[in-house]
């Protein structure tokens, strides 16, 4: 059997990128690795975050290299964040800097913490301290 690495990439999809984007560059401080009317691509720890425009990818995408299959999404998504425990409440801070509202808070059984709030596009979004996962 082959084996996964790791996720390359995630993307989120907005009918407002301008607003995502200035949500995504300005909290988290985000720096664009690749833009244009179509997408803006920042590098998240060894991932890759891709924020789509609603609508702007359903037809094939044709580049010099080849083509891109068509994709897009609807309605709000889930991403989760690693962030380590002693940053967490500097984050709760700074997320009420910028008035974004932590909507939830979850203490799981192997004493990560999770805190969850939305992005422009109402996507929920998790910080989440080591041990939630086998993995993490």
């Amino acid at each position: 059997m082959p084996k996964l690495d790791r996720v390359l990439e995630t993307s989120l999809y907005f009918d407002d990128l301008d607003a995502a984007q200035r949500f995504y560059e300005e909290l988290f401080e985000l720096q664009p690795i690749f833009a244009d009317t179509r997408l803006r691509a920042y590098p998240v720890g060894n991932t890759v975050m891709l924020l789509f425009k609603r609508g702007a990818s359903t037809t094939v995408v044709e580049l010099p290299g080849g083509a891109i299959a068509p994709h897009d999404g609807a309605g709000p998504i889930h991403i989760a964040f690693a962030v380590a425990k002693d940053e967490l409440e500097p984050w709760e801070r700074r997320l009420a800097e910028y008035g974004v509202t932590v909507e939830a808070r979850m203490r799981w059984p192997k004493g990560s913490v999770s805190i969850y709030f939305r992005d422009p596009g109402n996507h929920l979004l998790e910080l989440a301290t080591p041990g939630l996962w086998v993995n993490y």
